[in-house]
């Protein structure tokens, strides 16, 4: 009987849940062990998803049924739990982002690499039931030729968001505000069907929220190495806060989604199955988390998990979006944060 892999799940927050509920809830995998440096957290945690307690880590590490760390604390933290668990030879599921630098990412993946282990970047809306639909319309060259893409992501958190919790709104710990921590999940999904910016423009500023060292609203202009251009918007400001909005514009045809629904599928070129596209997805009861952070479901999280499942058993040759995937978003948010902060556009190379 094949092994059946062990995942740990280090980070005991809010979305720790998440990830421990995925974890429970696979083929050929369950959830083995948690890790906090409180014991308290910990136990409590263990209790309630039935799996084996930690607060130090190289006692986790060490148990001798993990086999995939999932990282989930806070963003600033990822290299060093990372690392480590690359050099125990573990397999590791990190939350976005990646790490708060490019520089913090490429040091993860190097560890990854070194130690032959598996690394991917949580990203559920590439696992989405429309993602491929409109990553194949994308292959297919159905939009002619790209003339604009935008990603707006308005959303509110009330100021105890970031009182609640010390790493919260700080560039150490949370790399970013709204754009790092919001934002990044369609800034991702963007560029996964757009390509990469090659230059960046942008604003930021701070306008209500207090004692948050991060941008809560920033606005920035991106030009594609396709000869598109486009904006992403992101904020924590906009009560009482709004479902996210993807666009993608071309020559032929255009797409857009609100949340997980199909708003626009329209193209010069129609194609039978296109009726039947519209049906299924212009119907959604989804509003993410454009007011509540909790209020998403796990499933992006678990197909994503059942993924690196597949791929360490060879039943699947290629992550959707392994460390080198997660490394992509991270250089573009640093770019606008850099453009922001100097009021210069940033080439990105």
């Amino acid at each position: 009987m094949a092994k059946r892999l062990g995942y740990g799940v280090v980070g005991l927050g809010g979305i720790a849940d998440f990830h421990a509920q995925a974890a429970q809830n696979l083929r050929g995998a369950g959830l083995v062990a948690c890790y906090s440096r409180s014991e308290k957290k910990a136990a409590a945690f263990a209790k309630k998803f039935n799996c084996r307690a930690y607060s130090d880590y190289k006692a986790f590490l060490a148990d001798p049924d993990l086999d995939i760390v999932a990282i989930a604390s806070a963003s600033g933290a990822h290299k060093d739990a990372a690392v480590k668990a690359a050099k125990a030879k573990k397999h590791v599921m990190i939350e976005k982002p990646l790490e708060v630098t490019p520089a913090r990412c490429k040091a993860i993946i190097k560890a990854c690499k070194d130690n032959r282990v598996k690394c991917a970047t949580i990203f559920p809306t590439r696992f989405s039931d429309l993602a491929p639909v409109m990553k194949s319309a994308m292959e297919e060259k159905r939009l002619g030729k790209l003339v604009n893409a935008s990603a707006y992501v308005k959303w509110f958190r009330a100021q105890d968001y970031y009182s609640s919790s010390d790493w919260k709104g700080t560039w150490k710990w949370d790399g970013g505000g709204a754009l790092m921590n919001q934002g990044i999940h369609s800034l991702d999904f963007l560029i996964y069907l757009m390509g990469d910016p090659v230059e960046v423009s942008a604003y930021m500023n701070t306008p209500v929220k207090k004692g948050v060292e991060v941008e809560t609203n920033v606005v920035a202009i991106l030009k594609f190495k396709n000869g598109a251009i486009g904006t992403v918007e992101a904020s924590t400001e906009i009560y009482p806060g709004y479902q996210k909005n993807i666009e993608i514009c071309g020559s032929e045809g255009s797409m857009s989604i609100v949340e997980n629904e199909l708003v626009r599928w329209d193209f010069k070129k129609a194609k039978a199955k296109d009726k039947g596209i519209r049906k299924r997805f212009s119907q959604s009861a989804s509003h993410g988390g454009a007011s509540d952070p909790l209020a998403i479901s796990f499933e992006g999280h678990r197909r994503q998990f059942q993924e690196l499942v597949d791929v360490i058993k060879k039943k699947k040759k290629k992550m959707t979006c392994d460390g080198d995937e997660g490394l992509r978003s991270v250089v573009v948010v640093d770019a606008i944060y850099r453009s922001a902060k100097t009021g210069k556009p940033v080439k990105i190379k």
